[in-house]
């Protein structure tokens, strides 16, 4: 019987070991290429960056004049910030930081791109992905700030001729429209399409023709981000590399309706080196 009893505990006991030692892992460092779609879908996990252990600490040497890519970038934002208007003269504009509103597709995914070296270092440029996000920020106040999250056509540079974990890239990106040329406004305005608004016949003198023109006609207006990612894990012998990232960027201008706020942007980056 006491035979028994001691076989009883140690199995509960080997089973609850177990159950703890899958839970402590990270979450995020599942490959999601084991999970099916009913494992992913409505749980956030599509959104999140893959991970690297701690341990990645390695480095990866470059050839000068041979071809590589970067494949599979993904970055995830965690946090978003948005530059305000000063409290007063004395102050300059601050980050102030909001609250992400768009649930589970905040990231981008499958970036992929050149990757040359060159005598002053490493250059990236992008080629494509899912490399643009519409995204809307809370902020305390109780605005809200949409905006485009994207890494299209960015340019990066970095020093050195092997990416470790002390590589930094740094570059500009284009940030498209947040609205396209169907999308209509409150007032059932759009570029291509809607209604055209008199704005209640009011005087142009009292308000001013060109308000008036930047509210009822519609412009396709690009901008420009800059953005850093530092890699702080490396694995040399798959290729892959985790970091994380900074870009600075304007929010949706309306088509020109209104003026546009800085939007910082932080959070993961993952990807993997491969030679062309």
């Amino acid at each position: 019987m006491r035979s028994l009893l001691r076989t009883t505990v140690a199995l509960c006991l080997a089973a609850c070991l177990a159950l703890l030692t899958a839970c402590s892992g990270d979450a995020k460092s599942i490959d999601r290429a084991d999970l099916t779609y009913d494992d992913i879908h409505n749980t956030g996990l599509a959104n999140d960056c893959i991970t690297l252990p701690e341990s990645a600490r390695g480095s990866i040497s470059l050839t000068a004049g041979g071809k590589y890519s970067l494949q599979e970038m993904c970055f995830h934002p965690s946090t978003v910030a948005v530059k305000g208007e000063p409290t007063n003269k004395r102050q300059e504009a601050q980050f102030v930081e909001g609250r992400i509103l768009t649930r589970y597709t905040s990231s981008l995914d499958s970036v992929y791109g050149d990757l040359a070296v060159t005598d002053s270092g490493l250059q990236f440029k992008e080629k494509g992905g899912i490399d643009f996000q519409p995204i809307t920020v809370l902020l305390p106040g109780g605005e809200e700030i949409p905006f485009t999250f994207s890494s299209k056509q960015l340019l990066a540079t970095a020093d050195g001729s092997a990416i470790t974990t002390s590589t930094d890239f740094s570059g500009e990106y284009r940030t498209p429209s947040y609205r396209t040329s169907n999308f209509l406004d409150p007032k059932g305005r759009a570029l291509t399409t809607g209604v055209g608004y008199a704005q209640g016949l009011v005087a142009a003198q009292d308000i001013g023709e060109d308000e008036l023109n930047s509210e009822n006609v519609k412009r396709y207006i690009d901008g420009t981000g800059t953005m850093s990612f530092s890699i702080t894990r490396v694995d040399a012998e798959t290729g892959e590399f985790a970091g994380v990232f900074t870009a600075v960027q304007p929010s949706d201008s309306d088509m020109g309706g209104r003026e546009t706020f800085d939007v910082q942007v932080s959070g993961e980056l993952y990807g993997r080196l491969e030679q062309a």
